[in-house]
């Protein structure tokens, strides 16, 4: 009923046609011509918002709840009716940080201890000067929000990262096989983002990449191939996403490992569906079956990491020594090994793992802000 009271704009993220919905009743709201009078009511304490002027409402453009280290990628929908916005920020200057509590860290009856435990919890709000848009910004809302983004992150004295929600949803997935700290794989999903590759119908467009990566039978693509493979213009954005796959640096690339990648982060939990596809990419004509080396590289990429030992479990999975895996014989020891990732890849890798622990009341130990201008690292 308090939530309904403040006539909020309700949306599901795994919705697309709720996503949809929403940026459409945002711009209904925002052209209201004086329907919808200011509100200021915080939900979830988020570190910034932004408010329409003169008709206003109130969005919180992260979309989610972080340790406010840094500011994340704002959504483009809150920029999308291209009206002015004044933003506003909110500083909480406690000695113990008990406000931006995250779905990770202390529980609700900690946090409600701690903040008792000070005579008096303070937090300041600052207006920003109303900030109209240019032409170029109202014609493209992710510039509009970038800009919008670096002058309240400048307010706040924090550093701004081109990590998302999206990203820590892949970083923190429960599938079979989880992330290890120093995967290239959200470097890959910030590019995938930036490509528009990641749509409605990432299911149908894995299963047309996978279909036509098979017929390739391993063969390596220059940057021209791979922009027809993805039916895309050569770009800067295409030329990063081609550098981290081209691990021998001879200006080729086995699209097989894009595919593997982008099964990844479009269902970051279902760990053997995105099996099932690299092994129908690798597998050998006349069984079905792939060798080591291949399983190597399949979680290799499927893990975003450019080195993994891989015999102890093939050799478990091939228990009559025969050189080769199926599917079906992977999927069966998956099923009787649950736990299977922990025991035979993290256990022989230094330094694997499920993604790091979040730090106390954090976002995710993965988001420290860096320079993301360029990959960091070859997915090879």
């Amino acid at each position: 009923a308090l939530i309904k009271f403040i006539r909020p704009v309700f949306v599901s993220r795994s919705d697309q046609d709720s996503r949809r919905k929403t940026v459409e009743e945002i711009k209904r709201r925002a052209h209201s011509g004086g329907e919808w009078p200011q509100h200021l009511a915080s939900v979830n304490f988020k570190p910034c918002l932004v408010q329409y002027f003169p008709k206003r409402i109130m969005i919180f453009p992260e979309g989610t709840c972080t340790n406010r280290s840094c500011l994340i990628t704002f959504k483009p929908g809150a920029f999308i009716p291209a009206v002015p916005v004044q933003p506003v920020v909110i500083r909480y200057p406690n000695q113990l940080d008990t406000i931006t509590w995250t779905w990770q860290g202390p529980g609700a009856f900690k946090i409600l201890w701690l903040t008792l435990c000070q005579f008096h919890n303070e937090f300041q709000i600052e207006y920003l000067p109303i900030y109209s848009p240019s032409e170029e910004e109202k014609n493209n809302p992710a510039l509009f929000a970038h800009n919008v983004r670096r002058l309240m992150a400048k307010a706040l004295q924090v550093p701004v990262t081109d990590y998302s929600f999206e990203d820590c949803q892949l970083a923190m997935a429960e599938g079979q096989i989880k992330l290890p700290v120093d995967t290239c794989l959200l470097e890959f999903a910030k590019l995938v983002r930036s490509l528009g590759l990641k749509r409605e119908n990432s299911e149908k467009l894995l299963q047309d990449y996978g279909n036509r990566a098979h017929k390739l039978q391993g063969e390596r693509l220059s940057l021209e191939d791979f922009a027809e493979f993805l039916d895309l213009p050569e770009s800067d954005v295409l030329r990063d996403m081609f550098a981290l796959f081209d691990e021998h640096e001879d200006n080729s690339v086995d699209v097989r490992e894009f595919v593997i990648a982008f099964s990844v982060v479009c269902r970051p939990a279902k760990t053997l569906d995105t099996i099932r596809l690299a092994f129908k990419m690798f597998e050998a004509e006349e069984d079905g079956a792939i060798t080591e080396n291949e399983l190597m590289c399949v979680l290799r990429t499927a893990l975003g990491v450019g080195k993994l030992k891989v015999s102890r479990l093939f050799r478990a999975i091939d228990d009559e020594d025969t050189g080769k895996i199926t599917f079906e014989s992977f999927r069966e020891f998956a099923e009787e090994h649950p736990e299977f990732a922990e025991e035979f890849l993290y256990s022989d890798n230094a330094g694997f793992g499920s993604s790091s622990p979040p730090h106390a009341n954090g976002f995710c130990a993965d988001f420290s802000p860096r320079d993301h201008h360029a990959p960091q690292k070859k997915l090879d």
